[in-house]
C-alpha cells in the first residue's frame, strides 16, 4: 500500500480539536504540553474549551492547527505504525508535514507559524483585503477574470487551486468584489471567506520578506519522508530549497489539485488526513472519485481504516495489562486496617470501579486511555493507603507493575520515585 499523509491548513479549526487525542494518546498529550511550554500560554485551553473567535485569530489558529496535526501524526504512528510514501500539507499544513518528516523541529515550527500568523495578520488591514471561494466555473476562466478586473494598485489573483470545482481568489477587497460580480454572470457560485488577510497574494510580500529574515538562521534537517511543496506541487529535492519555497508560498497560489494528481500518478492508493476536520480527505474525493481517503479525526473513517489494514486488536496490550495487574496487586496486598467504613471507601469501591472498567474495555475490544490507566494507578494508591502499606513497599510494588507491563513511560514521576526507593 502506498499512503500519503495530508495535513490541513487554516479554516479547519474548531473548538474541541485535539481533546480526544490528548485524552487517549500519550504522544499527543506530550505534543500539546510541549506546545504550551514553547508558546508560553495554555494552547490546550484555547483548543479544547476556548471560543471560536479567539481560536480563529490567525496568530492563534496557525500554532493550534500545527499542534493538533503533529499530535494526530504521532498518535496515528503509535497506534498503527507504517511508513508514508509522501506527505503534503495545505498552506499552513506544509509546516506540519515538514515537522513530521523530521526536517524541522516542532519547537521551531511553532515559533515560525506563530510569527507567520502575526505577520500575515498585520500585513494588510482587514478592510483592505479579502478572499472568496469560487465554484461552478473553470479555473482558467477565473484566472482571466482576475486579470481583467485588476489594476496596478487594486488587484486580485488565484490563491488556491483546491479541487476541480473550487478555486479561491485573494487580493484587494474592491478587486475581489469586482471579480465576484463578473464571475456570477458566468454562473459561478461565490462564497466570501471569513479571513483576517488576503493570503497567498502579492499583498503578503511585506510579511513574506519579514518571515524570510526570521527563518534565515533556523536549521532544516534531511527529510525522512518526501514532502510536496505547495508552490511546485512536487517533492522537495532536498532540505536546501525548503525555506525559499515557504517564503514564496505566502504570495503564490497553493497548487493542491496538481499536488494530489502528482500523488495519484505515483500510485498512492490511501490518503490519510492527520489534523482537525475532514477538508482535505473530502477534497481528494472531489479531485479523483476513485481515490480512497480517510480522516483520522472522523470515527467512521477510522473504522474503515481499521478494516482495510485488518486491525482487530489493540497494538499495546500492556496498557490493559496494567489495569489487570493493579487489580491483582490490590487483592494480594495484606490489610492492616480493620475500619470497615475506611475499607469500603478506600478499597472495595475503587476496586469495583476498575474491575468494571476492565470488563467494558475487554467487551469493546479497545485500548485503555492514559486517563483510564491512571485511574488504575490511583485505585492501587488508594488500596495501599487504606491498608496501611509501608511507603517503601508501595514504591516497590509500583515499580514491579510498571516494569512488568512496559508502561514506565506513561508515569515518569511514579517510575522515578519507585526507582529511588529500589536503590535506597
Amino acid at each position: 500500500m502506498k499512503r500519503a499523509y495530508l495535513f490541513p491548513g487554516q479554516g479547519s479549526q474548531y473548538v474541541g480539536m485535539g481533546k480526544k487525542l490528548y485524552d487517549e494518546s500519550h504522544a499527543a498529550k506530550e505534543t500539546f504540553e510541549e506546545a504550551c511550554d514553547v508558546l508560553g500560554f495554555d494552547l490546550k485551553q484555547m483548543c479544547f474549551y476556548g471560543d471560536l473567535k479567539t481560536l480563529s485569530q490567525t496568530e492563534n489558529t496557525q500554532p493550534a492547527i500545527l499542534t493538533s496535526s503533529v499530535a494526530a501524526f504521532r498518535s496515528f504512528q503509535d497506534r498503527f505504525g507504517g511508513e508514508p510514501s509522501y506527505m503534503a500539507g495545505h498552506s499552513l499544513g506544509e509546516y506540519s508535514a515538514l515537522v513530521c518528516s523530521g526536517t524541522l523541529s516542532f519547537a521551531h515550527a511553532l515559533s515560525i507559524v506563530r510569527t507567520r500568523g502575526m505577520l500575515m495578520q498585520e500585513a494588510v488591514k482587514s478592510s483592505e483585503g479579502g478572499m472568496t471561494a469560487i465554484s461552478g466555473v473553470l479555473s482558467n476562466e477565473i484566472e482571466d477574470v482576475c486579470i481583467e478586473v485588476s489594476k496596478p494598485d487594486c488587484y486580485v489573483s488565484v490563491s488556491n487551486y483546491n479541487s476541480n470545482d473550487q478555486t479561491v481568489i485573494s487580493g484587494h477587497l474592491l478587486a475581489v468584489r469586482a471579480a465576484e460580480a463578473r464571475l456570477k454572470t458566468r454562473g459561478a457560485s461565490v462564497i466570501p471567506l471569513k479571513v483576517s488577510a488576503p493570503f497567498h497574494s502579492e499583498l503578503m510580500i511585506p510579511a513574506a520578506e519579514q518571515l524570510q529574515a526570521y527563518m534565515s538562521d533556523l536549521p532544516f534537517h534531511p527529510l525522512q519522508y518526501p514532502v510536496l511543496s505547495n508552490v511546485s506541487a512536487l517533492p522537495y529535492p532536498s532540505e536546501a530549497e525548503i525555506m525559499t519555497s515557504l517564503v514564496k508560498q505566502m504570495v503564490k497560489p497553493v497548487n493542491w489539485v496538481q499536488s494530489m494528481r502528482f500523488l495519484i500518478d505515483q500510485g498512492v492508493d490511501a490518503f490519510i488526513e492527520l489534523g482537525p476536520g475532514t477538508v482535505l480527505s473530502d477534497l481528494v474525493k472531489k479531485i479523483d472519485s476513485t481515490s480512497v481517503s480517510y480522516s483520522y479525526d472522523n470515527e467512521e473513517d477510522l473504522y474503515r481504516w481499521k478494516e482495510r489494514i485488518g486491525w482487530s486488536s489493540p497494538p499495546s496490550p500492556q496498557k490493559l495489562k496494567l489495569l489487570t495487574r493493579c487489580l491483582a496487586v490490590a487483592v494480594c496486598t495484606p490489610n492492616q486496617n480493620w475500619n470497615n467504613d475506611d475499607y469500603r471507601k478506600g478499597v472495595v469501591e475503587p476496586y469495583q470501579r476498575i474491575d468494571k472498567l476492565v470488563e467494558e474495555i475487554e467487551a469493546t475490544h479497545r485500548e485503555p486511555t492514559v486517563e483510564e490507566m491512571r485511574a488504575g494507578i490511583d485505585m492501587l494508591k488508594s488500596v495501599f493507603e487504606t491498608k496501611f502499606t509501608p511507603l517503601q513497599e508501595q514504591q516497590e510494588r509500583f515499580h514491579q507493575v510498571l516494569s512488568e507491563t512496559g508502561t514506565m513511560e506513561f508515569f515518569p514521576e511514579i517510575a522515578r520515585d519507585s526507582r529511588i526507593a529500589i536503590l535506597s
